[in-house]
Protein backbone atom coordinates (compact mmCIF):
# COMPACT_ATOMS: atom_id res chain seq x y z
CA UNK A 1 0.00 0.00 0.00
CA UNK A 2 1.58 3.74 -0.96
CA UNK A 3 2.28 5.23 2.27
CA UNK A 4 0.43 8.29 1.72
CA UNK A 5 -2.58 6.45 1.94
CA UNK A 6 -1.96 5.94 5.81
CA UNK A 7 -0.36 9.50 6.37
CA UNK A 8 -3.17 11.69 5.03
CA UNK A 9 -3.57 14.14 8.11
CA UNK A 10 -6.20 17.07 8.17
CA UNK A 11 -4.76 20.95 7.29
CA UNK A 12 -5.88 23.95 8.39
CA UNK A 13 -7.88 24.45 5.69
CA UNK A 14 -9.59 21.08 4.74
CA UNK A 15 -13.04 20.46 3.64
CA UNK A 16 -15.29 18.17 5.45
CA UNK A 17 -16.82 16.10 3.01
CA UNK A 18 -20.49 14.93 3.77
CA UNK A 19 -23.31 13.38 1.66
CA UNK A 20 -24.86 17.39 1.50
CA UNK A 21 -21.24 18.40 0.52
CA UNK A 22 -18.96 20.39 1.65
CA UNK A 23 -18.18 23.06 3.92
CA UNK A 24 -14.83 25.42 3.90
CA UNK A 25 -13.62 27.63 6.91
CA UNK A 26 -12.45 30.16 3.84
CA UNK A 27 -13.33 30.66 0.70
CA UNK A 28 -11.65 32.95 -1.82
CA UNK A 29 -14.36 35.65 -3.91
CA UNK A 30 -13.60 35.48 -7.83
CA UNK A 31 -12.49 39.01 -7.32
CA UNK A 32 -9.75 37.69 -5.07
CA UNK A 33 -8.21 35.95 -8.09
CA UNK A 34 -8.12 39.26 -10.28
CA UNK A 35 -11.70 37.75 -12.53
CA UNK A 36 -14.27 39.88 -13.67
CA UNK A 37 -17.21 37.22 -13.11
CA UNK A 38 -18.88 36.56 -16.26
CA UNK A 39 -21.91 38.00 -17.40
CA UNK A 40 -25.18 37.04 -18.81
CA UNK A 41 -24.25 38.48 -22.18
CA UNK A 42 -20.51 37.80 -22.09
CA UNK A 43 -19.20 35.29 -24.60
CA UNK A 44 -17.56 32.44 -22.64
CA UNK A 45 -14.06 31.43 -24.09
CA UNK A 46 -12.98 27.84 -24.25
CA UNK A 47 -9.33 26.58 -24.01
CA UNK A 48 -8.65 22.81 -24.30
CA UNK A 49 -6.01 20.97 -22.34
CA UNK A 50 -5.43 17.66 -24.66
CA UNK A 51 -6.33 17.32 -28.15
CA UNK A 52 -7.28 13.56 -28.77
CA UNK A 53 -10.18 11.49 -29.33
CA UNK A 54 -12.06 13.41 -26.23
CA UNK A 55 -10.88 16.65 -27.20
CA UNK A 56 -11.96 17.30 -30.11
CA UNK A 57 -15.17 15.63 -29.46
CA UNK A 58 -15.95 18.18 -26.73
CA UNK A 59 -14.45 20.99 -29.65
CA UNK A 60 -17.12 19.89 -32.21
CA UNK A 61 -20.16 19.79 -29.93
CA UNK A 62 -19.30 23.12 -28.41
CA UNK A 63 -18.99 24.80 -31.68
CA UNK A 64 -22.02 22.90 -32.67
CA UNK A 65 -23.78 25.13 -29.47
CA UNK A 66 -22.10 28.48 -30.35
CA UNK A 67 -23.50 27.71 -34.16
CA UNK A 68 -26.88 27.41 -32.83
CA UNK A 69 -26.57 30.56 -31.02
CA UNK A 70 -24.80 29.65 -27.21
CA UNK A 71 -22.39 32.42 -26.46
CA UNK A 72 -19.31 30.78 -26.44
CA UNK A 73 -16.02 31.31 -28.46
CA UNK A 74 -13.58 28.73 -29.10
CA UNK A 75 -10.44 30.14 -28.07
CA UNK A 76 -7.34 27.92 -28.07
CA UNK A 77 -6.18 24.25 -27.34
CA UNK A 78 -2.67 22.78 -26.08
CA UNK A 79 -1.37 18.98 -26.08
CA UNK A 80 1.70 17.12 -25.82
CA UNK A 81 1.42 15.93 -29.44
CA UNK A 82 2.13 18.86 -31.42
CA UNK A 83 0.28 17.55 -34.55
CA UNK A 84 -2.82 16.79 -32.25
CA UNK A 85 -2.78 20.26 -31.20
CA UNK A 86 -2.19 21.59 -34.80
CA UNK A 87 -4.88 19.56 -36.04
CA UNK A 88 -7.67 20.43 -33.65
CA UNK A 89 -6.42 24.50 -34.17
CA UNK A 90 -7.07 24.44 -37.93
CA UNK A 91 -9.66 23.06 -37.93
CA UNK A 92 -11.66 24.72 -35.00
CA UNK A 93 -9.46 27.88 -35.65
CA UNK A 94 -7.67 28.42 -32.45
CA UNK A 95 -4.90 29.50 -31.07
CA UNK A 96 -2.32 26.42 -30.07
CA UNK A 97 0.20 26.19 -27.55
CA UNK A 98 2.44 24.28 -27.12
CA UNK A 99 3.04 25.14 -23.27
CA UNK A 100 -0.09 24.47 -20.62
CA UNK A 101 1.46 27.69 -18.77
CA UNK A 102 0.57 29.77 -22.04
CA UNK A 103 -2.85 28.56 -22.36
CA UNK A 104 -3.94 29.29 -18.85
CA UNK A 105 -2.71 32.92 -19.33
CA UNK A 106 -5.11 33.70 -22.30
CA UNK A 107 -6.99 36.27 -21.21
CA UNK A 108 -9.78 35.24 -23.71
CA UNK A 109 -10.08 31.77 -21.77
CA UNK A 110 -12.41 31.98 -18.82
CA UNK A 111 -12.86 27.84 -18.94
CA UNK A 112 -10.81 24.96 -19.16
CA UNK A 113 -11.67 21.75 -21.02
CA UNK A 114 -9.80 19.22 -19.36
CA UNK A 115 -9.14 16.03 -21.96
CA UNK A 116 -6.10 14.50 -21.36
CA UNK A 117 -4.97 10.53 -19.85
CA UNK A 118 -6.32 9.86 -16.17
CA UNK A 119 -3.32 10.52 -14.19
CA UNK A 120 -3.14 14.43 -15.50
CA UNK A 121 -6.54 15.93 -14.89
CA UNK A 122 -6.13 16.31 -10.95
CA UNK A 123 -3.09 18.48 -11.11
CA UNK A 124 -4.32 20.61 -14.36
CA UNK A 125 -7.62 21.21 -12.56
CA UNK A 126 -5.15 22.39 -9.77
CA UNK A 127 -3.63 24.80 -12.10
CA UNK A 128 -6.80 25.85 -13.81
CA UNK A 129 -8.50 27.26 -10.69
CA UNK A 130 -5.08 28.68 -9.54
CA UNK A 131 -5.29 30.71 -12.97
CA UNK A 132 -8.70 31.75 -11.88
CA UNK A 133 -10.14 29.42 -15.13
CA UNK A 134 -13.42 27.28 -14.66
CA UNK A 135 -13.09 23.74 -15.74
CA UNK A 136 -14.60 21.48 -17.39
CA UNK A 137 -12.84 18.18 -16.42
CA UNK A 138 -12.94 14.29 -18.00
CA UNK A 139 -13.59 11.40 -15.46
CA UNK A 140 -11.71 10.45 -13.28
CA UNK A 141 -11.28 13.06 -11.56
CA UNK A 142 -7.71 11.52 -10.36
CA UNK A 143 -5.90 8.41 -11.14
CA UNK A 144 -6.77 5.56 -9.01
CA UNK A 145 -3.40 5.59 -6.91
CA UNK A 146 -3.40 9.44 -6.25
CA UNK A 147 -5.49 9.59 -3.03
CA UNK A 148 -3.54 12.45 -1.93
CA UNK A 149 -3.79 14.87 -4.70
CA UNK A 150 -8.00 14.18 -4.79
CA UNK A 151 -8.10 15.74 -1.61
CA UNK A 152 -5.63 18.55 -2.40
CA UNK A 153 -7.57 19.12 -5.78
CA UNK A 154 -10.70 18.91 -4.02
CA UNK A 155 -9.75 21.48 -1.29
CA UNK A 156 -8.11 23.97 -4.11
CA UNK A 157 -10.85 24.21 -6.25
CA UNK A 158 -13.21 24.72 -3.09
CA UNK A 159 -11.21 27.29 -2.24
CA UNK A 160 -11.17 29.62 -5.11
CA UNK A 161 -14.92 29.71 -6.10
CA UNK A 162 -13.94 28.43 -9.29
CA UNK A 163 -17.03 26.19 -11.11
CA UNK A 164 -16.17 22.58 -11.86
CA UNK A 165 -17.87 20.19 -13.80
CA UNK A 166 -17.03 16.66 -14.06
CA UNK A 167 -17.85 15.45 -17.24
CA UNK A 168 -19.83 12.30 -16.24
CA UNK A 169 -22.17 13.70 -18.46
CA UNK A 170 -24.95 11.34 -17.52
CA UNK A 171 -26.28 13.43 -15.08
CA UNK A 172 -27.65 15.95 -17.42
CA UNK A 173 -30.43 13.04 -17.72
CA UNK A 174 -33.50 14.04 -15.77
CA UNK A 175 -34.63 10.78 -14.99
CA UNK A 176 -31.82 10.90 -11.98
CA UNK A 177 -33.40 14.01 -11.07
CA UNK A 178 -36.79 12.83 -10.80
CA UNK A 179 -35.72 9.41 -9.34
CA UNK A 180 -33.64 11.31 -6.78
CA UNK A 181 -36.65 13.60 -6.17
CA UNK A 182 -39.04 10.83 -5.23
CA UNK A 183 -36.38 8.99 -2.99
CA UNK A 184 -35.96 12.62 -1.12
CA UNK A 185 -39.64 12.23 -0.88
CA UNK A 186 -39.55 8.74 0.94
CA UNK A 187 -40.99 6.46 -1.71
CA UNK A 188 -38.85 3.85 -1.27
CA UNK A 189 -38.74 4.38 2.47
CA UNK A 190 -35.00 4.29 4.33
CA UNK A 191 -32.67 2.93 1.57
CA UNK A 192 -30.34 -0.23 2.12
CA UNK A 193 -28.90 -1.44 -1.01
CA UNK A 194 -28.23 -0.23 -4.83
CA UNK A 195 -27.11 -2.04 -7.71
CA UNK A 196 -25.42 -0.28 -10.56
CA UNK A 197 -22.99 -1.24 -13.92
CA UNK A 198 -21.17 -0.52 -16.45
CA UNK A 199 -20.89 -3.52 -19.31
CA UNK A 200 -19.41 -3.10 -22.61
CA UNK A 201 -16.66 -4.77 -25.32
CA UNK A 202 -13.75 -3.46 -25.89
CA UNK A 203 -10.34 -3.03 -24.28
CA UNK A 204 -8.91 0.62 -25.58
CA UNK A 205 -6.02 -0.66 -26.15
CA UNK A 206 -3.88 -2.63 -28.74
CA UNK A 207 -7.14 -2.68 -30.90
CA UNK A 208 -8.81 0.47 -29.71
CA UNK A 209 -6.32 2.81 -29.47
CA UNK A 210 -4.21 3.81 -32.90
CA UNK A 211 -0.34 4.66 -32.66
CA UNK A 212 -0.66 7.64 -34.58
CA UNK A 213 3.04 7.62 -35.53
CA UNK A 214 5.17 4.36 -34.45
CA UNK A 215 8.52 6.18 -34.95
CA UNK A 216 7.78 9.19 -33.24
CA UNK A 217 10.46 10.42 -30.42
CA UNK A 218 9.96 12.57 -27.74
CA UNK A 219 11.40 16.44 -28.70
CA UNK A 220 10.02 19.35 -30.73
CA UNK A 221 6.65 17.28 -31.56
CA UNK A 222 5.95 15.45 -28.53
CA UNK A 223 6.59 16.17 -24.98
CA UNK A 224 6.83 12.46 -23.18
CA UNK A 225 7.97 14.73 -19.42
CA UNK A 226 4.68 16.30 -19.62
CA UNK A 227 2.72 13.44 -20.49
CA UNK A 228 4.23 11.62 -17.91
CA UNK A 229 3.08 14.42 -15.01
CA UNK A 230 3.53 12.32 -11.66
CA UNK A 231 3.44 9.18 -12.69
CA UNK A 232 6.61 6.62 -12.49
CA UNK A 233 9.79 7.89 -14.69
CA UNK A 234 10.35 5.49 -17.70
CA UNK A 235 12.08 5.37 -20.78
CA UNK A 236 9.63 6.65 -23.86
CA UNK A 237 7.22 3.88 -25.71
CA UNK A 238 5.31 4.80 -28.29
CA UNK A 239 2.30 2.14 -27.16
CA UNK A 240 2.57 3.83 -23.53
CA UNK A 241 1.55 7.12 -24.81
CA UNK A 242 -0.65 6.77 -27.89
CA UNK A 243 -2.13 3.77 -25.83
CA UNK A 244 -2.18 4.96 -22.31
CA UNK A 245 -5.11 3.29 -21.17
CA UNK A 246 -3.49 -0.10 -21.14
CA UNK A 247 -1.54 1.06 -18.62
CA UNK A 248 -1.73 0.94 -14.64
CA UNK A 249 0.89 3.91 -14.49
CA UNK A 250 -1.75 6.09 -16.37
CA UNK A 251 -5.75 4.55 -16.10
CA UNK A 252 -6.97 2.06 -13.67
CA UNK A 253 -8.93 -0.37 -16.05
CA UNK A 254 -12.98 -0.23 -15.65
CA UNK A 255 -13.23 1.18 -11.99
CA UNK A 256 -12.04 4.41 -12.81
CA UNK A 257 -12.61 5.00 -16.56
CA UNK A 258 -16.02 3.14 -16.36
CA UNK A 259 -17.13 3.52 -13.06
CA UNK A 260 -17.68 7.29 -12.47
CA UNK A 261 -20.78 6.82 -15.28
CA UNK A 262 -22.25 4.53 -13.48
CA UNK A 263 -21.91 5.16 -9.74
CA UNK A 264 -21.92 9.31 -9.70
CA UNK A 265 -25.96 9.46 -10.35
CA UNK A 266 -26.51 6.96 -7.69
CA UNK A 267 -24.32 9.02 -5.38
CA UNK A 268 -26.34 12.07 -6.42
CA UNK A 269 -29.58 9.96 -6.25
CA UNK A 270 -29.18 8.99 -2.58
CA UNK A 271 -27.33 11.68 -1.34
CA UNK A 272 -24.82 9.87 0.56
CA UNK A 273 -21.13 10.69 1.82
CA UNK A 274 -17.77 8.67 1.62
CA UNK A 275 -18.16 4.77 2.07
CA UNK A 276 -17.06 3.63 4.90
CA UNK A 277 -15.61 0.64 3.96
CA UNK A 278 -14.68 -1.39 0.40
CA UNK A 279 -13.61 -4.10 -1.41
CA UNK A 280 -13.20 -5.09 -4.87
CA UNK A 281 -12.12 -8.49 -7.46
CA UNK A 282 -11.25 -8.56 -10.82
CA UNK A 283 -8.72 -9.15 -13.35
CA UNK A 284 -7.70 -9.14 -16.87
CA UNK A 285 -10.00 -11.95 -18.10
CA UNK A 286 -10.13 -11.23 -22.04
CA UNK A 287 -7.55 -8.72 -22.77
CA UNK A 288 -4.22 -10.25 -22.31
CA UNK A 289 -2.22 -6.82 -23.31
CA UNK A 290 -3.50 -5.31 -20.76
CA UNK A 291 -1.57 -3.82 -17.73
CA UNK A 292 -5.17 -2.92 -16.19
CA UNK A 293 -8.49 -4.86 -15.44
CA UNK A 294 -10.97 -5.70 -17.99
CA UNK A 295 -13.67 -6.97 -15.47
CA UNK A 296 -14.09 -5.43 -12.38
CA UNK A 297 -16.70 -5.74 -9.45
CA UNK A 298 -16.63 -3.74 -6.08
CA UNK A 299 -18.90 -3.65 -3.03
CA UNK A 300 -19.43 -0.56 -0.35
CA UNK A 301 -20.56 -0.53 2.93
CA UNK A 302 -21.52 2.73 3.78
CA UNK A 303 -21.91 4.99 7.41
CA UNK A 304 -25.72 5.59 6.29
CA UNK A 305 -26.40 2.06 6.33
CA UNK A 306 -26.14 1.11 2.44
CA UNK A 307 -24.60 -1.26 0.61
CA UNK A 308 -24.13 -0.33 -2.88
CA UNK A 309 -22.74 -2.96 -5.53
CA UNK A 310 -21.00 -2.27 -8.83
CA UNK A 311 -20.61 -4.62 -10.77
CA UNK A 312 -18.62 -4.83 -15.08
CA UNK A 313 -16.96 -5.79 -17.84
CA UNK A 314 -15.36 -4.87 -21.12
CA UNK A 315 -15.83 -8.73 -22.04
CA UNK A 316 -19.34 -8.57 -22.48
CA UNK A 317 -21.90 -5.71 -23.45
CA UNK A 318 -25.35 -7.54 -22.76
CA UNK A 319 -27.16 -4.94 -20.70
CA UNK A 320 -30.84 -7.16 -20.47
CA UNK A 321 -33.68 -5.03 -19.82
CA UNK A 322 -31.79 -2.55 -18.14
CA UNK A 323 -29.78 -0.13 -20.48
CA UNK A 324 -30.79 3.17 -19.70
CA UNK A 325 -27.42 4.89 -19.98
CA UNK A 326 -24.03 4.67 -22.19
CA UNK A 327 -23.47 0.84 -21.18
CA UNK A 328 -24.51 0.17 -18.34
CA UNK A 329 -27.20 -1.42 -16.27
CA UNK A 330 -29.52 0.70 -14.82
CA UNK A 331 -29.31 1.30 -11.52
CA UNK A 332 -31.70 -0.72 -9.47
CA UNK A 333 -32.42 1.40 -5.94
CA UNK A 334 -33.86 -0.45 -2.68
CA UNK A 335 -35.38 0.71 0.28
CA UNK A 336 -37.59 -0.57 2.90
CA UNK A 337 -40.74 0.59 1.48
CA UNK A 338 -39.63 -1.36 -2.22
CA UNK A 339 -37.48 -0.55 -5.42
CA UNK A 340 -37.06 2.18 -7.75
CA UNK A 341 -35.30 1.63 -11.34
CA UNK A 342 -35.81 2.24 -15.09
CA UNK A 343 -36.98 -0.27 -17.86
CA UNK A 344 -38.49 -0.03 -20.66
CA UNK A 345 -41.88 -0.34 -21.91
CA UNK A 346 -42.61 -3.28 -24.39
CA UNK A 347 -45.45 -1.18 -25.68
CA UNK A 348 -44.52 2.36 -26.18
CA UNK A 349 -40.38 1.42 -26.44
CA UNK A 350 -39.81 4.09 -23.85
CA UNK A 351 -37.91 3.86 -20.82
CA UNK A 352 -40.20 4.49 -17.38
CA UNK A 353 -39.38 4.75 -13.99
CA UNK A 354 -40.74 2.04 -12.39
CA UNK A 355 -41.32 1.61 -8.28
CA UNK A 356 -42.12 -1.87 -6.82
CA UNK A 357 -43.33 -1.78 -3.86
CA UNK A 358 -41.85 -4.38 -0.91
CA UNK A 359 -43.15 -7.33 0.43
CA UNK A 360 -45.69 -5.92 3.33
CA UNK A 361 -45.15 -2.07 2.17
CA UNK A 362 -48.44 -0.17 1.80
CA UNK A 363 -47.78 2.03 -1.08
CA UNK A 364 -48.89 1.41 -4.76
CA UNK A 365 -46.47 0.77 -7.53
CA UNK A 366 -45.41 3.84 -9.77
CA UNK A 367 -44.82 3.96 -13.42
CA UNK A 368 -43.92 7.28 -14.81
CA UNK A 369 -42.44 7.79 -18.66
CA UNK A 370 -39.08 9.28 -19.10
CA UNK A 371 -38.95 12.41 -20.78
CA UNK A 372 -35.13 13.41 -21.98
CA UNK A 373 -31.53 11.60 -22.06
CA UNK A 374 -27.91 12.29 -21.28
CA UNK A 375 -26.53 14.71 -23.39
CA UNK A 376 -23.07 15.71 -23.51
CA UNK A 377 -24.39 19.42 -24.79
CA UNK A 378 -26.90 19.60 -21.91
CA UNK A 379 -24.10 19.01 -19.36
CA UNK A 380 -22.15 21.80 -21.50
CA UNK A 381 -24.92 24.09 -20.61
CA UNK A 382 -25.23 23.35 -17.16
CA UNK A 383 -21.89 24.56 -16.42
CA UNK A 384 -22.05 27.52 -18.77
CA UNK A 385 -25.36 28.45 -16.65
CA UNK A 386 -23.60 28.45 -13.72
CA UNK A 387 -20.43 30.08 -14.64
CA UNK A 388 -23.23 33.02 -15.15
CA UNK A 389 -24.92 32.20 -12.11
CA UNK A 390 -22.11 30.91 -9.78
CA UNK A 391 -24.25 28.36 -9.02
CA UNK A 392 -23.18 25.01 -8.32
CA UNK A 393 -23.40 22.59 -11.94
CA UNK A 394 -24.71 18.96 -11.49
CA UNK A 395 -21.23 17.04 -10.95
CA UNK A 396 -19.94 19.37 -8.64
CA UNK A 397 -16.56 18.95 -7.03
CA UNK A 398 -18.31 17.72 -3.69
CA UNK A 399 -19.97 14.69 -5.59
CA UNK A 400 -16.38 14.20 -7.83
CA UNK A 401 -14.80 13.90 -4.37
CA UNK A 402 -17.52 11.32 -2.94
CA UNK A 403 -16.94 9.19 -6.47
CA UNK A 404 -13.31 9.17 -6.80
CA UNK A 405 -12.53 8.15 -2.96
CA UNK A 406 -15.10 5.24 -2.90
CA UNK A 407 -13.57 4.23 -6.63
CA UNK A 408 -10.26 4.70 -5.33
CA UNK A 409 -10.94 2.78 -1.89
CA UNK A 410 -12.20 -0.01 -4.32
CA UNK A 411 -8.91 -0.04 -6.56
CA UNK A 412 -6.66 -0.10 -3.94
CA UNK A 413 -8.86 -3.03 -1.83
CA UNK A 414 -8.12 -5.04 -4.91
CA UNK A 415 -4.95 -4.31 -5.63
CA UNK A 416 -3.88 -5.32 -1.92
CA UNK A 417 -6.31 -8.32 -1.15
CA UNK A 418 -7.86 -6.48 1.67
CA UNK A 419 -10.55 -4.23 2.51
CA UNK A 420 -9.94 -0.49 2.39
CA UNK A 421 -11.58 1.73 4.97
CA UNK A 422 -11.71 5.39 5.28
CA UNK A 423 -11.40 7.49 8.11
CA UNK A 424 -13.74 10.24 7.97
CA UNK A 425 -12.06 12.53 10.56
CA UNK A 426 -8.25 12.12 8.47
CA UNK A 427 -10.21 11.90 5.54
CA UNK A 428 -7.41 8.78 4.81
CA UNK A 429 -7.84 5.71 3.13
CA UNK A 430 -6.26 3.27 5.36
CA UNK A 431 -6.02 -0.48 3.91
Amino acid sequence: MNTESNSVRPTRRSFIYTAGGMAAGTVLSQFALGQTPVGANDRIGVGFLGCGGRGSYHAKELAGMRDRGEAIELVAACDTYRPRMNALAAKQNLKAYWAQQELLADANVDVVCIATPDHIHGQQAIDAVHAGKDVYCEKPFTHWRQLELTKTACDEIGKSDRVFQLGTQGLSDPVWHEMAKFIKDGLIGQPIHAECGYFRVGDWGERGMPIDDPNVKPGDNLNWDAFLGDAPKRDFDASRYFRWRMYEDYSGGPVTDLFPHSLTPVVYMLNIGVPSQAVGLGGIYRYPEREVPDTFNMLLDYPEKLTLAVLGTQGNNMQGAHGRGAGGRCPHLRGWDGTLTVMPNRDTKLDEIVFTPAEGAKKDAVRIRVEGHESVPDHWKNLLDCMRSREKPHSSIDLAYRVQTALQMAAHATRNGKTAKYDANARAVVV
